[in-house]
């Protein structure tokens, strides 16, 4: 444990002395012009212009309004994608059926599509909600389905042979054998739910980050757009610390079903 600690310590400092240097590296070479700090910006500029932001005001609105259809997409994402990945599970001719159709609808860039959603839903929330929604679903689905596709079918035969039901094996053996699976889709589905929201305000939108990214560059006003890139990023940041917070609590439960499973296993290859 004590070791571990170290080398978690270790990484860290590791991991900060790098992107320290790598900032250092980026200011030194746009004061001393070795770079033309027109097309990068300089980290100084960008935190007095975050700042600035943020005294006016507009850094908040922005921020909400990509936060919330961030937000919102990734739980109808998350939550359609494990319902439709276990329903194409249970009933194996739903899979057959419908699974090379999403994957061919998966295989159409989102951003020829945005117009489109533009079109249907208009420039609110609900278009933004829509494509970055279906691009976290994708992600979640094809991540569930496939945990659920490779699990040992031992353990649901032995879970069905001590008079466990459907629903019982699905909470007991099948959710906790794909938790760690479904977690890893859910933390794609933060990337793509950021960045299905940017794109949506990208192609149509009012405010949010995606939008004033749009306004500075049309006007070359790159430190701007330097200072929504970072802000996306702190966004990302923010949300992953959260699904580990998640994460924790969950594969403690996951941990003790997989101890569960395996003494069902060894009893039943004993008898």
């Amino acid at each position: 444990m004590h070791r571990e600690k170290r080398r978690h310590i270790l990484i860290s400092v590791i991991q900060i002395l790098l992107v320290g240097g790598l900032i250092l590296l980026w200011e030194w070479g746009a004061k001393t012009e070795r770079f033309d700090s027109f097309y990068t910006s300089y980290p100084s500029a960008i935190i007095k212009d975050i700042v600035e932001f943020y005294t006016s005001g507009d850094l908040w609105k922005h921020a909400s309004i990509t936060l919330q259809e961030a937000l919102s997409a990734l739980i109808v994402g998350c939550f359609l994608g494990i319902i439709v990945a276990a329903l194409f599970g249970q009933f194996k001719i739903l899979g057959s059926i419908f699974t090379p159709i999403l994957t061919a609808i998966n295989s159409v860039p989102q951003l020829t599509l945005a117009p489109l959603y533009i079109l249907w839903f208009g420039l609110g929330l609900t278009s933004k909600v829509f494509l970055a929604g279906l691009m976290v679903f994708f992600v979640v689905f094809f991540a569930t389905y496939g945990a659920i596709n490779n699990i040992d079918r031992k353990l649901i035969e032995i879970s069905t042979m001590l008079g466990a039901g459907t629903a019982q094996t699905w909470w007991h053996v099948i959710l906790p054998a794909c938790m760690p699976s479904i977690l890893g889709g859910i933390r794609g589905g933060i990337g793509a739910s950021i960045v299905g929201s940017i794109i949506g305000e990208y192609m149509g939108a009012t405010a949010g980050f995606g939008w004033m990214v749009a306004y500075a560059s049309s006007y070359f006003i790159v430190t701007r757009v330097m200072s929504c890139v970072f802000l996306l990023l702190f966004m990302g940041i923010i949300l992953n610390y959260l699904l580990n917070f998640v994460e924790s609590k969950i594969l403690r439960w996951h941990s003790q079903h997989q101890k569960n499973n395996k003494l069902a296993g060894n009893t039943m290859q004993e008898y």
